[in-house]
């Protein structure tokens, strides 16, 4: 048994009953695909034309000195117990919202 049967036959009937916009309908579509097809053509013979990646010998150097400076104690002063016991929000104090200040005595690079 083909259920489709009607379903077919109701499309095939619209697309007659259209005349000529069904058949524009079928140009639009066969130009829209050739558009993409010829999309992906020009991105590969773009792609081909593209210098292949540097091998390692062509890669720079790293700089000499360090290039970003390295942040240590940037939070407050609070401390976890050294017995790996956890806090209870109770334990924990005020905590502030603002940042520390910087350490003025320590030196740049």
């Amino acid at each position: 048994m083909d259920v489709s049967n009607g379903a077919h036959a109701a499309a095939t009937t619209t697309l007659a009953d259209a005349g000529p916009i069904g058949v524009g309908l079928v140009v639009v579509a066969v130009a829209l695909v050739a558009l993409i097809i010829g999309a992906f053509w020009f991105g590969m013979r773009r792609r081909d034309k593209e210098l292949p990646p540097p091998t390692p010998a062509e890669q720079p150097d790293p700089p000499a000195h360090r290039a970003h400076i390295e942040q240590e104690n940037v939070h407050a002063d609070d401390h976890f117990p050294g017995d790996g016991t956890a806090l209870t929000p109770y334990e924990l104090g005020e905590q502030d919202t603002g940042t520390t200040p910087p350490e003025s005595d320590r030196p740049r690079d």
